[in-house]
Parts: C-alpha cells; structure tokens; sequence
C-alpha cells in the first residue's frame, strides 16, 4: 500500500458486516485537519448502527467508516487552521461540528488508519496520556464527566448516587471520587460493587433504594431501565436532582407525587463537549483517573464489534494502529 492510501472498515447497510476498502488519504480542507489514527475506541453504537435499520436515518453519510472514539497524530493542516500544526498529538471530539458532521457519522471516522477532523473539535494530548487513553476519554470520559460534573453539578463534598458500574458508570464513579465527593454506588454485580469500593466508592449495594436514607443530593442513571430511573426518583433526597444517562428502555413510570413534595430536578444528559474531554485529559495527565482499556487492532475491528455485541468486553474496547 502506497503512503498515499489509507485502510478503513466502510459501513454500507443495516445487517451487512463493515467491508474494508481503500482510498486516498483525504487532503486537509480549510478548517480541518487530516489525522494518521493511532487508537479508536470500539462502542456499542456502532454495533446498533449495523443491527438496528432506525440508524440509517441518522448517520449524515452512506457509506461511511465509522469508529468516533479517536486519538491520533496531524499529518496536514487546512487553510485557517491556528493553533494546531503537523506533528501534534490530538484527540477528536465525537459530536457534530460547526458543519453539521461528526467522526463515523457524517464524516469518515476512526475505523481507519487516517482520519479528518474540524480544529473546533481537537483536543490536545499531553505527552503523559497514552494515545488509547486519549480516545477513551472522548466518549466514556467526556459522556461521564458531563453527566456527573456538567449535568450533576457534583463536586467536593456532594452525596452522589451512581446507578450502572458499568463502561459509563465505572468512570463517572472514579471521576465524581476524584472531586472529592461521597459515592454510593448502585449494581447487580458483586465485581461491579467490590471494584467501584476499590476505587473509592463510600458504599456499594445492589439497589440504589437502600441509599433512600442517606441524603443523596444527586443520582446519576447509567442503567436507563426505566425501573432505575424510578427508583432513583424515590431515592433521591429533598431538593435533589437525578441525571438519566442510560438507554436501555427509553420509558419509565415515575412518581410525579414525589417529584412534587420534595421538589426534584430530573434532567437527562447526553455526550458532552471538547471541553469536557480536555477536562478529563487533565485528570489523566495528573494520574488522578485510568480508564480500563482492552487493546485491539485495525484488522480486528470487526471480531472487536461481535465481542461487545455479545457483552463479552469488559473495560473499553480500544484499536491501536
């Protein structure tokens, strides 16, 4: 393969496996920048996007290489771009840009040994994070830390429910024990509970109900069941707030009544921002927070995507090239 070519695993069609094909390495259009990928994170969204047709009406191109959790070095940088020059280290920002697009929706992603990004969207990498940290830390960091900082509001001394020890939760549990507050944590996991004491949860137990007497002043939702949400709701202390992050029902009956007496905020949260992602580079560089990856490669991205289908990962499925 000639230096002016590049590899990358296309979707084309619900229920078809990803293709690999070949194609020029992009050219560096004004405002962008073009990156050689070093690590990709692997997420169950993109696994929804094979399995579920309701995903071609939202990706904004077809075909498309997808992979949007993305760290990597700029080989060329477009008209206008300041700030930023060839040789960096950058991570990308999954959500839509200042045009509308985002990396593996929209755009051609990380899935890929280049890739192209808006310089609105980059985030610079210090020399002490690792490159598959820099890309977990653009989806799994930058979901939780606006679900629990951003949306929560959790700091220093905050009481903070945390339902779900699971991709999401574990980190927002290790992010909100990092600014100093009392985590109580919610899952039907023993490992799940035993690892979040270990990393500095104050309690663990099966069902965030047995916290209804502890003054919780916030609960963050990573489940999303419906039920957790409910339960949350009842948990929750006077003047509370719950923050919903989890899809995995998209209804919930909930009691308006208690919602009402002690006057409770729910709000849902989604992604994040580039500055939340610089937020949680921060926190790695000063070795206050590790997110648990498990290493693959660009040839097996697609066994990668059938080992989370399956739930067969734990930790963050991360490809370095």
């Amino acid at each position: 393969m000639s230096s002016t070519v590049m590899k990358g695993w296309e979707f084309r069609k619900t229920h078809e496996p990803l293709t690999l094909v070949e194609k020029e390495i992009p050219k560096a259009k004004p405002g962008y920048v073009v990156i050689e990928v070093k690590s990709c994170g692997l997420c169950h969204t993109d696994v929804s996007t094979i399995d579920d047709p309701g995903w071609m009406n939202i990706l904004g191109k077809i075909p498309c290489i997808l992979g949007h959790e993305i760290s990597g070095v700029i080989i060329e940088v477009g008209e206008g771009v300041k700030g930023y020059k060839i040789g960096d280290r950058v991570a990308i920002c999954p959500m839509a840009g200042k045009d509308g697009t985002g990396a593996g929706n929209g755009r051609d992603g990380g899935y890929a040994t280049h890739t192209t990004a808006p310089v609105e969207m980059l985030i610079p990498i210090p020399v002490e994070v690792d490159f598959m940290q820099a890309a977990a830390a653009t989806d799994a960091g930058m979901t939780s830390y606006h679900a629990v900082v951003g949306r929560g509001g959790v700091k220093e001394g905050t009481k903070v429910g945390i339902i779900g020890i699971g991709g999401l939760g574990s980190v927002g549990s290790a992010i909100a024990v990092q600014k100093g507050a009392e985590v109580y944590v919610a899952s039907r996991k023993a490992s799940a509970r035993e690892g979040a004491l270990k990393n500095g949860a104050y309690k663990a137990a099966e069902n965030i109900l047995d916290f209804k007497d502890e003054g919780l002043e916030v609960i963050v939702d990573f489940a999303g069941s419906g039920k957790t949400t409910a339960e949350a709701l009842e948990a929750v202390a006077p003047g509370g707030k719950v923050v919903i992050v989890g899809m995995n029902s998209l209804e919930s009956t909930v009691n308006t009544g208690s919602m009402i007496l002690k006057e409770l905020d729910l709000v849902g949260s989604v992604g994040g921002s580039a500055q939340d992602i610089s937020d949680v580079i921060e926190m790695m560089r000063q070795g206050k927070l590790k997110i648990d990856v498990v290493e693959t490669t660009l040839d097996k991205v697609p066994e990668g995507l059938e080992l989370l289908r399956d739930g067969k990962v734990s930790g963050r499925l991360i490809m370095n090239n």
